[in-house]
């Protein structure tokens, strides 16, 4: 099985070329891609399948914890770089299929990739509470809930190392939760706990709520800062545009001895009825948006 490694501010990702649709990605071998000590390692797994909807492809995207996911910000640049470097796809411009929609990428002439994220929609205000800490904020959707909260006091006085007690009522599947600091003039930086993945370097819609938040409903490029490096964001009333770097690192193959354990529990366990397999992921067919293999919790 081949696999290529990526990130985008060092938000990182496995990727998994399948042209033919034929990779079972379950989300046990989705955790175990993502294992950074018995693994590839990465934050999420990034499956690259035809999409017979569009004619062009379709970003299956899970979590760290193996779970589905809609959207993700740096995933789709990473997977963008993919297509590009493999003559997949002819630049500048070009769109990928997500469970969130279909986005459209663009390569800037510095090399940087940026995404069309569509109009982030403004829920309203929230709470959270962080290691015992009570905050307020914004929730906002990006294709997948968040609520950012703008502080004032440095962002590494948070402890992200667990996960935050979020409004059930208003996250019913929970939310990523991000830290904003003002540290300039339309610039900020941002930490944030990302839900099936936990506290990351970076998080692309976590950028676009960010700078949401910090803007107060006025247009403008907004500057933000992760510990991963920077992203920028341009809110404009109608849509949003996330711009940020995307860098192949490496690409390989998986040891079959590797992926055989895996294989083995699968392969012991009861086959699913035809129910279940009709909402699985794993399955080959992603036809139309609102298909059962595209539902998904959302990154």
């Amino acid at each position: 099985m081949r696999f290529a490694k990526g990130h985008g501010t060092e938000n990182d990702f496995v990727i998994l070329p399948d042209p033919d649709g034929e990779i079972e990605l379950t989300p046990e071998l989705a955790a175990r891609l993502c294992d950074r000590r018995a693994g590839v390692g990465g934050d999420g797994v990034l499956r690259v399948v035809p999409d017979p909807a569009t004619g062009g492809w379709f970003m299956d995207y899970r979590n760290a914890d193996g779970s589905l996911a809609e959207m993700c910000g740096n995933g789709i640049r990473v997977f963008g770089r993919y297509l590009l470097d493999h003559g997949l796809v002819s630049g500048p411009e070009f769109t990928v299929a997500t469970r969130g929609g279909t986005r459209l990428l663009r390569v800037e002439p510095d090399g940087v990739i940026t995404v069309d994220m569509g109009a982030p929609l403004v829920v309203g205000p929230g709470r959270a509470t962080l290691a015992g800490r009570a905050l307020a904020g914004l929730a906002v959707s990006v294709g997948n809930p968040h609520l950012a909260c703008v502080v004032d006091e440095p962002l590494d006085g948070f402890d992200l190392s667990r996960p935050p007690l979020l409004d059930a009522g208003l996250f019913p599947g929970g939310a990523n939760l991000e830290l904003v600091r003002f540290t300039g003039d339309a610039q900020v930086e941002m930490r944030v706990y990302e839900r099936g993945s936990g506290q990351t370097r970076s998080c692309g819609t976590g950028a676009v709520a960010a700078a949401v938040a910090a803007a107060d409903g006025s247009p403008g490029r907004w500057t933000v800062d992760v510990p991963g490096g920077r992203l920028w964001v341009t809110l404009d009333g109608a849509t949003s545009l996330l711009s940020g770097p995307a860098v192949i690192v490496a690409e390989g193959e998986l040891a079959p001895a590797w992926i055989k354990p895996a294989d083995s529990r699968a392969a012991g366990r009861r086959a699913p009825s035809a129910a279940s397999r009709s909402s699985s992921k794993s399955t080959p067919a992603v036809t139309g948006a609102g298909s059962s293999t595209r539902s998904a919790r959302r990154r």
